[in-house]
């Protein structure tokens, strides 16, 4: 078995991540190369976009999320991301398991103890049966139906648990700050197509090897706790078994068993990596588990200082150097 180094490891995910040298791929193209693209604020992922395509300009980006070819909504580890919209019809049903059980966290049960999870879903899409609401007047209707009970808790419960895509105008440049200006649809409504289901247990598990085949082309080689740490599923290990066949494996530096696309061809290692701007909650920064292929486990609590902040830094040599 290959043993990769460290710096083999870095120079492969800054190749996939169009890192290396900026694409003339579309910037659905991109999104759809990164499987999912974190959008916490809303002007972040324009920076990200601008990082890896060549002469993109801000009015791409719009178009597509003014046009529903691009989706915001909560997907990835129960966070905001922009998604193609085909993938997001697949991924979000995959991904659901993970959105429920963050709504199902004590933040979330405390301010809805004796209410029924489902009959608060079909409570928040009777209100949103008339089109498009703000997170805000769907709070506020909420909570008149709940006196005493916390309506904006119950507002992201629901959009946790069922698929809400946000307007392009609370998802597009300029945005940012304002959450509960953000207005919500549910997704089946704003795409004009049913969400996509996996009838059967082999269903399922077919989505996510095709969920684990995209995320190694994104960010591969990896090991199985770096794609759990990424898309917040859990037990693939079972399912990477079963995909052996197809998959190159490797060691890592530490000895880690890591697998790949069994056609992903490597860079080589002293490819030189120029200086590049990453936004806040980059994908670069967040897609294993094992993150010190991008920045040093001294230099991540900097970067990474507590209550889910994950500030825009700089590379140099492939490797954070700075926020």
């Amino acid at each position: 078995m290959t043993t990769l180094s460290l710096r083999a490891l870095n120079r492969a995910l800054m190749d996939r991540q169009f890192l290396l040298r900026r694409t003339d791929h579309t910037p659905l193209e991109v999104i759809g190369r990164l499987v999912a693209l974190q959008a916490q604020e809303p002007n972040w992922a324009y920076v990200g976009l601008w990082s890896r395509i060549h002469a993109f300009t801000h009015s791409e980006l719009t178009a597509l999320l003014e046009d529903r070819q691009v989706v915001r909504s909560a997907l990835l580890r129960s966070t905001q991301h922009l998604t193609a919209a085909d993938d997001f019809r697949r991924l979000r049903p995959l991904l659901q398991p993970v959105l429920d059980r963050t709504a199902g966290s004590p933040y979330f049960t405390r301010n809805s103890s004796g209410l029924d999870a489902a009959s608060l879903v079909a409570e928040g899409l009777g209100l949103l049966a008339e089109g498009t609401l703000s997170r805000k007047e769907l709070a506020r209707r909420l909570a008149e139906r709940h006196p005493g009970r916390d309506g904006r808790i119950l507002a992201g419960q629901v959009e946790l648990r069922t698929p809400l895509v946000h307007d392009a105008a609370t998802g597009a440049w300029g945005s940012w700050g304002n959450r509960s200006a953000i207005s919500v649809t549910p997704a089946e409504v704003w795409l004009g197509q049913p969400m996509a289901t996996a009838a059967t247990a082999t269903a399922a598990k077919d989505s996510a090897k095709e969920l684990i085949r995209r995320y190694l082309a994104a960010f591969g080689p990896a090991g199985v706790k770096d794609v759990q740490a990424w898309c917040g599923l859990t037990r693939l290990g079972e399912v990477v078994a079963d995909m052996r066949a197809e998959l190159r494996p490797y060691s890592g530096p530490d000895g880690r068993d890591l697998i790949d696309l069994a056609d992903a061809e490597l860079p080589d290692p002293d490819t030189l990596a120029p200086v590049r701007l990453l936004p806040a909650f980059d994908n670069a920064l967040l897609g294993h588990a094992d993150r010190t292929r991008v920045i040093s486990d001294g230099d991540r609590k900097w970067v990474m200082p507590g209550q889910a902040r994950v500030r825009p830094t700089f590379l140099v040599d492939g490797w954070v150097h700075g926020t």
